[in-house]
Order: structure tokens, then C-alpha cells, then sequence
């Protein structure tokens, strides 16, 4: 078993989205790993609303040309140099994974698939970010589209809900600032208290 490198605490503070991978592939076995750990996630019912597809190493180099129909509008009119330019948002990452889940007709249900989903998510970015490996969370419009849906094999009643990228990468971007915690957290009862202090 390797030694954790990153405290869980160190891992959630410096996490990063990457947007400027440097094009070297991921290794599959790594992200079969790190999807096997995130499995763990809370979900309700252990109901497990989640399933992937993964593009990596001679996949994605092949999926490239699906992203690249979907994903650069119009892309048959660029130059190759223009063409380049927008596949690099693609080209960079060295390995994609799509995270597909259920859409339950409950409203309550489909809520807390989606909540469980997204905490794999996060287990995955935190596990990734362990190794060295960095990923973004993307939500692009094509997701959506009927045909790409059809090239991923999403049946219907299913929704694409991430677009994960994972990649390396030569410099971690700056911390963008996080609201205080008095900001976004209340304190049941003390506003009372405080209330009652002010009147005696």
C-alpha cells in the first residue's frame, strides 16, 4: 500500500482546478484506481448512481475527433493553426472521464443521485490531486447534444453531468479567494441570544 502523500486536510486546501494541462498522457490504470477509491462517496440507499466513461491513453487519442465535432463549432472552416488553437482545450488533458446518472422521475431521489455523484467527484479530484495528477470539472453545452449523447452509449433517462479531465501539469494556479465563514454559516439560537443580551 503507498503512503499518502497529502493529509486529507492538506489535499481539500490545495486542490486546484487545471485548465493548462501539458499534454502528458494518464496512465488507465491510475484513473481505474482513483474511481475504484471514490466508489467510497456517500449515496443514499447505497444506491451507486453512477456509472463512467473513460477516454484515455489510444482512446482518447481517438475520442479527440469526437470532441473535436462536438466540441469546436464549425470546425471544417479553420485554418489549422485556428483548429489547433481551439483543440488545445482538449489536446491538453491526457485523459477525459464523462460521469453519467440516472435521472430518477422522484425528485427527492434524482436530488440525492446527483449529490452523491458529485462527492465522487470530489473524492476522485482529491485522489488525483494526491498523485500529482490534476483535473476540471467541465460542463459543456455538447454534453447535452443527442448525437454525442448516442456516441457515449447514454441511454435515455440518463443525464452526462461532468466532462472530467485529468492531466499533468507544469504550474498550479493561484488560490482564488473563499468567502469568510461568517459569511455563509448561522449559528442556530445566537441571534436570540444576542437579541435577548441587547434588551437586558
Amino acid at each position: 500500500m503507498n503512503e499518502q502523500a497529502l493529509s486529507v486536510r492538506d489535499a481539500i486546501i490545495s486542490r486546484r482546478s487545471i485548465k493548462n494541462f501539458n499534454g502528458q498522457p494518464v496512465d488507465p490504470e491510475n484513473i481505474a484506481e482513483m474511481l475504484e477509491d471514490a466508489a467510497w462517496a456517500p449515496n443514499h440507499g447505497n444506491r451507486n448512481p453512477w456509472r463512467f466513461v473513460v477516454a484515455a491513453d489510444k482512446g482518447y487519442v481517438k475520442f479527440l475527433d469526437i470532441l473535436r465535432e462536438y466540441g469546436v463549432p464549425k470546425w471544417k472552416e479553420l485554418s489549422e493553426e485556428d483548429l489547433e488553437k481551439q483543440m488545445k482545450k482538449f489536446t491538453g488533458p491526457g485523459a477525459v472521464a464523462f460521469v453519467i446518472v440516472p435521472e430518477d422521475a422522484r425528485q427527492k431521489e434524482r436530488l440525492e443521485d446527483y449529490a452523491a455523484a458529485s462527492m465522487f467527484i470530489m473524492n476522485t479530484q482529491l485522489l488525483a490531486w494526491d498523485k500529482g495528477i490534476g483535473t476540471c470539472w467541465k460542463t459543456p453545452g455538447f454534453l447535452d447534444n443527442p448525437k454525442f449523447r448516442e456516441e457515449l452509449g447514454v441511454k435515455q433517462g440518463e443525464r452526462i453531468i461532468s466532462m472530467l479531465q485529468f492531466g499533468y501539469f507544469d504550474e498550479i494556479p493561484k488560490a482564488r479567494p473563499r468567502k469568510s465563514l461568517d459569511e455563509f454559516v448561522t449559528y442556530y439560537g445566537q441571534e436570540n441570544e444576542e437579541e435577548a443580551e441587547t434588551e437586558a
